[in-house]
This record gives structure tokens, C-alpha cells and sequence, in this order.
């Protein structure tokens, strides 16, 4: 029997590869982390003892060919001495302060229980997005929930054309197997991607037009 290199992985095999790559990522100790995989989808359980480390282990699991869809439920079980929510709340609001991109008293930051809360009004996505990652890493932090909003936008008559256009210069896309929908100023992809990245990557080339407001990824992945 002839194996293509392309041909599913088993269930096991799949499990595996996740391991394999959590244990190869430095920022993940995967000890204390567990995984199941059922015809590509791929659940996370355990503990592990940061925010920014539970991040990077759904980073790793999303990398690995094969996996169609991810369930995170680890938990962060923070290791360090005590750390207040007045503590994190000072150190969120200094690190959105320190950060060049997110324009000053944008963002608003509530601190409840170790979770994070980002309101507030921008100009870009990428805005939004900078906003969360300067806080993302700060000690005690249990979780991060971005509600940051962005500013109304003028919607043009091609957004759809130049978001497509914009899919077809990214190499590693296949923008024939992408349908770009566009309602006024939010655009919604469909249709298939080989990879959690090549789903990202369509994302954030939506994201990029000055006409978009909000953007429905709702591409499915199957790796080829």
C-alpha cells in the first residue's frame, strides 16, 4: 500500500504530531498538557502556568498539517508570587503607554480576576490587534478579552475587488478558492484554505482595506 504525503493522518498520528510540535515549541511546557484529535479536530486540556504560554501552544497546534479545527481548554494556573488586578492594571495601562502603535488614550483597560478587558475606539485593525499582544505577556494575566471597536468607515464601490486583489498577491493563497462578500463596510470570506495560516493570511489582507470595518473569516480548512 502506497502512503501519499498529502493522505489524512489517523487520529493517533495527528495526536502526535501536536505533542511532537508543542514539546519542539520553547515557550510550552507540555508536560502538563493533553491531547485529543478526532477526524482533525484537535482539543487542548491541562494546565499550563501563563497567558502568553497558552497562546503559544494554540499557536503550535495550528501549525501542524492536518488540523481542521482547534478547542482550547487549558487553563493558566499562574505560578508566580501574588499579583493584584490593581497590579495588572497598572502594568497593562504602562505597556499600552509604551507601545508606538496603539495611539494614545484609545484604549481602556478593566482588570477583573486576572482577566483583561480592552474597550475603546481605533483607527485600524491592526490597532486593535497591537493593543492586545502589548498585554498578552504581563505577569498573572489568566486571560485577554479584546473589545476594542474601530471607527466608522466610508464603504467604495470596489472594496470587493481590491480585497480580492489583494488575496491574489499573497503567494502562499489560492484566491480562486476564496469568495469575498462584501455588505457596505464588512466583508466576509468563504470557501476552503489548506491551512490555519493561509486562513490568517486571507484575514488580515481583508483587513487591510480602509473600507473594511469588520471581517466575517469564516473560510474552512482542509489541507490538500
Amino acid at each position: 500500500m502506497t502512503a501519499f504525503a498529502n493522505a489524512p493522518r489517523s487520529d493517533h498520528d495527528l495526536q502526535q504530531a501536536v505533542l511532537n510540535e508543542l514539546d519542539w515549541t520553547p515557550e510550552v511546557d507540555a508536560s502538563h498538557i493533553g491531547v485529543a484529535a478526532t477526524s482533525g479536530a484537535v482539543t487542548l486540556t491541562g494546565e499550563v502556568p501563563t497567558y502568553s504560554a497558552r497562546l503559544a501552544a494554540r499557536k503550535a497546534a495550528l501549525r501542524v498539517r492536518g488540523v481542521t479545527a482547534l478547542a482550547d481548554e487549558l487553563t493558566v494556573h499562574y505560578l508566580g508570587g501574588p499579583t493584584t488586578d490593581t497590579d495588572i492594571a497598572e502594568a497593562a495601562l504602562s505597556a499600552l503607554r509604551a507601545n508606538a502603535v496603539v495611539p494614545e488614550g484609545t484604549v481602556t483597560v478593566e482588570v477583573r480576576n486576572h482577566a483583561i478587558t480592552l474597550t475603546g475606539n481605533v483607527d485600524w485593525n491592526y490597532e486593535r490587534e497591537a493593543a492586545a499582544h502589548a498585554v498578552e505577556h504581563l505577569r498573572g494575566v489568566r486571560s485577554v478579552q479584546n473589545l476594542i471597536t474601530l471607527k466608522g468607515r466610508a464603504s467604495a464601490f470596489d472594496t470587493k475587488t481590491r480585497v480580492k486583489n489583494a488575496i491574489g498577491r499573497q503567494a502562499a493563497l489560492d484566491a480562486d478558492r476564496i469568495v469575498v462578500a462584501v455588505d457596505g463596510t464588512e466583508v466576509t470570506l468563504t470557501g476552503r484554505v489548506a491551512s490555519w495560516n493561509e486562513r490568517k493570511a486571507a484575514g488580515k489582507a481583508a483587513w487591510s482595506s480602509p473600507h473594511v470595518s469588520a471581517v466575517h473569516n469564516q473560510l474552512d480548512v482542509h489541507p490538500d
